[in-house]
């Protein structure tokens, strides 16, 4: 079991990886022919094997930007622009332009600090800030800090906002760093289109503030996308769902279901039957995914009020059940899910201009900006599904300011100011919506989502939750996305071409099957039968760390082949600390069994301490570094740790079992036999 059952499991991992290569390959021949007749069997296959494409993408081994090629931009934030815009435009002078003239012209081209050399110029004309700016309390001190505050959150608001579309984008292995104090590095592998990157990098941040409509006819609507996500598939029209009717029953059924929506209508007259009762686990999700293909993947939970227990349902299940809106709290506090890997098919169904016909005029469904986790710093499990107003009750542009606070409890609350358009019309929605939930949506993702506890009459406003100081400042740098006026421009912009990417890997694979063949050779030369043993410990290895890899969702790159070569050479130094300690003990005249138990037992402080050391100096360079550096770090991490399982545990297994055949000698490359 120590031997096969990681194998198994590697290759489970790296299958993915192999269906991916296979069917890349496949679609590149299709792709090849431009034809009429190709073109259409082009479109086929894309419409037969894009969830196999989909699935083999997002489980495969990744490849960094140096060997899938890509495109790398550097991007910088218009701080200048940014203090320009904030100054009280009546008070603007030739002398306040003059010192933006040479500002710009200090710091283009460079990393200065664009608001230091801005400062220093300032000062230099004997002029004072709060001629031209507004602060609380108005002095030089208040002024300067809001400046700084404002110039480090429009660096931060452009990070989080290109995060969002780029991701949003479908390139989920992008890189986003910041480099310097005002500029940012993305690294998009795989993408070549720098024209609809650009686009998507111009467009202005969209901040609305829209009412939160999750109740049972939210419920409705996403049976009704069930429906018309099966019509799309038979070819019949979309219908739009009456949310207003007291009885789904008919409105999620349809000729694709068969017996089953038999039975769900005939529910309430037999009481409710499972209509997958006797079907296999396989034949039963299959089911599903056909009768359900949208709501299977939505899981909810309801509370009468604040203060009472949720309970949890997931939409399936209603279904069957003969699901009636009077059988849930009318005014419930509802709230919906999805697990993460879902995200893709479920914003990808949305997207569908033919099954938001499908849905009701006023209501909009949207996923949570960040997902949630159970374990700190680990990938997000699920994502948060809102129901809104289509249509915003405010847009952002009449935020003046939003920054992180603590209230009265020493809890983390984010507080925000409008201007006077805005903060009439604050009023107004505040008084229409008291107890009830308004969302922040950025993007058309929803960040926050507060309950209205009271009338605000003067536009500033306090938003509290279970905010972290983390959550709290990124928030205020959301709620600051229509205010800021920070354009962002690209200033490099770099596309690294296939031929690269190909040639890097076959250095790269050449490298590594020359250093490993050496290693092979080496080890059975030296250590004869034992050296045969750590060879199959070694092959294990290189493929325990590629999985590993795979597995967390790592990017392999060129750095980090070298990091996998590095691994192997530390594997190769564990077993022959083990075989040189097994020698000494056979020299002694020790049976073959005391000498594997004290081999092992003598050399493993000495393998613990090297493979440490290896883990200690990684784990620094994979949370501060970036790029190359990253993807070494994190090869080599998981490599030290497969080491100490392959050398050691696996070796040992191995050795176990030819004792346990009889065996009382074995030629470990010692000069004299016991």
């Amino acid at each position: 079991m120590l031997i096969f059952a990681p194998i198994a499991a590697a290759a489970i991992l790296l299958w993915p990886t192999y269906g991916y290569s296979s069917l890349t390959a496949e679609r590149g021949d299709l792709a090849a022919d431009t034809s009429l007749k190709g073109r259409i069997a082009l479109a086929k296959w894309d419409s037969t094997h894009a969830e196999d494409m989909a699935s083999a993408r997002a489980g495969r081994l990744k490849l960094g930007l140096d060997l899938r090629g890509g495109t790398y931009l550097t991007l910088e934030v218009d701080v200048l622009k940014l203090i320009e815009s904030s100054a009280d435009p009546q008070a603007i002078d030739d002398v306040f332009k003059s010192v933006i003239d040479e500002t710009r012209k200090a710091t283009d081209n460079s990393d200065r600090d664009v608001l230091a050399t801005f400062l220093e110029n300032f000062r230099g004309k004997g002029k004072s800030l709060i001629n031209y700016f507004q602060a609380t309390p108005l002095t030089e001190e208040a002024v300067e800090n809001k400046l700084r505050r404002d110039a480090d959150e429009a660096v931060e608001q452009a990070q989080i906002v290109l995060s969002q579309r780029i991701n949003k984008y479908n390139v989920s292995e992008v890189s986003i760093q910041k480099q310097g104090t005002r500029r940012l590095v993305i690294e998009m592998p795989d993408e070549q289109d720098t024209l609809q990157m650009r686009k998507l990098l111009s467009q202005t941040a969209r901040l609305e503030f829209k009412r939160v409509m999750m109740d049972a006819s939210m419920i409705k609507a996403m049976y009704g996308i069930d429906q018309a996500v099966r019509n799309l598939r038979l070819g019949v029209a979309a219908t739009v769902v009456d949310t207003t009717a007291k009885d789904t029953a008919s409105v999620a059924a349809d000729t694709t279901m068969k017996d089953t929506s038999k039975v769900a209508a005939d529910t309430s007259k037999k009481g409710p039957q499972d209509p997958y009762k006797g079907l296999s686990d396989a034949e039963k999700i299959r089911r599903i995914k056909a009768d359900f293909p949208f709501t299977y993947m939505v899981f909810g939970s309801v509370a009468a009020n604040e203060e009472s227990q949720p309970q949890s349902f997931d939409l399936v299940g209603l279904k069957i059940n003969n699901f009636k809106p009077e059988d849930l709290p009318k005014d419930g506090i509802f709230s919906f899910r999805i697990p993460a890997e879902k995200v893709d098919e479920f914003v990808s169904v949305l997207n569908d201009p033919r099954v938001r016909e499908s849905m009701p005029a006023s209501l909009d469904i949207l996923l949570s900006a960040t997902g949630n986790t159970t374990q700190k710093g680990a990938k997000p499990d699920f994502f948060e599904v809102y129901g809104v107003s289509r249509e915003a009750d405010l847009v952002g542009d009449v935020i003046q300011d939003a920054y992180p606070s603590f209230d009265n409890t020493n809890k983390p609350v984010v507080s925000m100011s409008m201007n006077d358009e805005g903060s009439e019309e604050w009023s107004k929605i505040t008084g229409a919506n008291i107890g009830k939930r308004i969302a922040i949506v950025l993007d058309d993702r929803v960040w926050s989502a507060p309950t209205v506890q009271n009338k605000i009459a003067n536009g500033s406003s306090q938003i509290s939750g279970a905010f972290s100081p983390e959550d709290a400042t990124r928030l205020a740098v959301v709620l600051k996305a229509g205010a800021l006026k920070a354009p962002v421009k690209i200033i490099e912009e770099r596309v690294i071409g296939p031929s690269l990417g190909e040639d890097s890997i076959n250095r790269g694979l050449t490298s590594s099957a020359i250093s490993f063949a050496l290693i092979i050779v080496f080890m059975l030369a030296y250590y004869s039968v034992g050296g045969a043993i750590a060879d199959v410990a070694l092959v294990m290895n290189g493929l325990l760390v590629v999985a590993g890899l795979a597995a967390f969702g790592g990017t392999l790159t060129l750095p980090g082949i070298a990091a996998l070569i590095l691994s192997t050479a530390m594997a190769v130094d564990a077993n022959i600390l083990i075989f040189e300690r097994m020698r000494e003990e056979m020299y002694a005249g020790k049976t073959l069994k005391t000498a594997v138990e004290q081999g092992f037992n003598r050399a493993w402080s000495a393998i613990l301490d090297s493979n440490l050391t290896n883990i200690i100096g990684a784990i620094p360079l994979m949370i501060w570094g970036s790029g190359p550096i990253k993807g070494f770090a994190i090869t080599l991490l998981v490599g030290a740790v497969v080491t100490l399982f392959t050398a050691v545990v696996v070796t040992r297994a191995m050795f176990q079992l030819i004792i346990m055949s009889g065996a009382t000698t074995l030629n470990i490359g010692q000069k004299r036999t016991v």
